[in-house]
């Protein structure tokens, strides 16, 4: 495996935390339930969010391991899901970082980077094809790179997930 400081070069602006939060006792007892198979097998050719992974037409296969593919009973009434996946090629000491579009450096909270002291992806995507016997997700797409491990996985509810009115200032989209 790659190391995290090999895959993020370092840019003017940008911070470290003194101790790299790799290095910390854990505070919980996150287990990994799954893993993700994508194409993507490297950071250039990985796409940046889901929209421009969706543009690709590439899709995306959870496997779920044995003692959780139970939990999945009543996922096949969404047509969405949430995946929560942890980034573990990601550095986890970088505080401020330095976007390529962007003219300055930003803290990791106000960002969307993968480079956190928690590196948890966040992916909302079209269930096309489910499984549970297998532990087989077949999503539309997903933005991360092959063998990603899966922390979570969610139903979407448009209800209750989707804020129309939200807004990031500086930025066009909504």
């Amino acid at each position: 495996m790659t190391g995290p400081r090999e895959m993020f070069e370092a840019r003017e602006g940008e911070q470290r935390l003194e101790q790299d939060p790799a290095t910390m006792p854990a505070d919980g007892g996150v287990v990994f339930i799954g893993r993700i198979a994508s194409p993507w097998t490297t950071r250039e050719s990985c796409p940046k969010n889901m929209r421009t992974a969706r543009e690709t037409g590439q899709q995306a296969v959870l496997t779920i391991d044995a003692p959780y593919r139970e939990g999945l009973r009543g996922l096949e009434r969404a047509s969405h899901v949430i995946v929560l996946s942890w980034l573990h090629h990601a550095p986890r000491n970088l505080i401020v970082q330095k976007p390529r579009h962007a003219a300055e450096a930003k803290g990791v909270f106000g960002l969307r980077s993968p480079a956190r002291p928690n590196p948890i992806g966040l992916h909302v995507a079209r269930l096309i094809g489910l499984d549970i016997a297998a532990g087989r997700i077949d999503l539309d797409a997903i933005d991360v790179l092959d063998g990603t491990p899966v922390i979570d996985i969610k139903p979407y509810f448009a209800s209750t997930d989707a804020i129309p009115e939200a807004i990031i200032e500086g930025r066009e989209e909504r």
